[in-house]
C-alpha cells in the first residue's frame, strides 16, 4: 500500500485547510481528523447457528481488506439462550490508509447502490462522531449476490476529532458522505 488513499491526499489539499477557513482554526491541529471506522455486525441470530459467523467474518473481511474479528457475549441471558463468551458478533476496526480506501469504497461505489437512495440521515452522537447503519450488506462489490445465504446488515461508526456534531458534520461533508438534509450550508 505504497500509493496514497486519494481521500487521504484530498483531506491535506483540500478538505483541512476548507476546515481551518469555515471554523476559524488558530492551529491545523485543531482541524478535525478521521481517527477510524469501525464496521460492526450484531448476529442474534449465530446463537442457533454458529456457521453464520465464519460467513460474516469472510464478508466483511473481504469488503474492508482487513481480517474481522468474532466479538463475543459478557454475561449469561437465559431468555436468549445466550452463554458467556459466546461469538454473537462481528467487527473490524480500520485506520489510516485502509480507512480512506474504505471510505472511498463507501461514498463511491457502495451507498449509490442502495435502492431508492435519497441520502443518510445527519443524527451524530454530540461528540463528533457519526454512525450509520446498512441493512443489507450486497450494496458492496466484493459480495457476490448468489453466494449470500442471509442477508446481514452493519453499522458503520466514523470517530472523529472534531469536538461539536457541527464540525464532524461538515468534515464527513467533505469528505463526500451524502446527507440527506443539508444543515446551514
Amino acid at each position: 500500500m505504497s500509493n496514497t488513499a486519494s481521500l487521504k491526499k484530498e483531506y491535506a489539499e483540500r478538505i483541512a485547510p476548507a476546515l481551518k477557513n469555515q471554523f476559524q482554526y488558530s492551529s491545523t491541529m485543531q482541524i478535525p481528523v478521521l481517527k477510524k471506522i469501525v464496521i460492526n455486525q450484531g448476529l442474534g441470530m449465530a446463537v442457533a447457528d454458529k456457521k453464520i459467523i465464519e460467513v460474516a467474518i469472510n464478508e466483511l473481511t473481504a469488503i474492508t481488506g482487513q481480517k474481522a474479528v468474532a466479538t463475543v457475549s459478557r454475561k449469561d441471558i437465559a431468555n436468549f439462550k445466550l452463554r458467556k463468551k459466546m461469538p454473537i458478533g462481528v467487527m473490524v476496526t480500520l485506520r489510516r490508509e485502509r480507512m480512506y480506501e474504505f471510505l472511498e469504497k463507501l461514498v463511491r461505489v457502495a451507498l449509490p447502490r442502495i435502492r431508492d437512495f435519497k441520502g443518510i440521515e445527519s443524527k451524530f452522537d454530540g461528540r463528533g462522531n457519526y454512525t450509520l447503519g446498512i441493512q443489507e450488506q450486497i450494496i458492496f462489490p466484493e459480495i457476490n449476490i448468489d453466494s449470500i445465504t442471509k442477508i446481514l446488515g452493519m453499522n458503520i461508526t466514523f470517530v472523529t476529532s472534531a469536538p461539536t456534531d457541527e464540525e464532524g458534520y461538515a468534515l464527513l461533508k467533505e469528505f463526500g458522505l451524502p446527507f440527506k438534509n443539508s444543515k446551514k450550508d
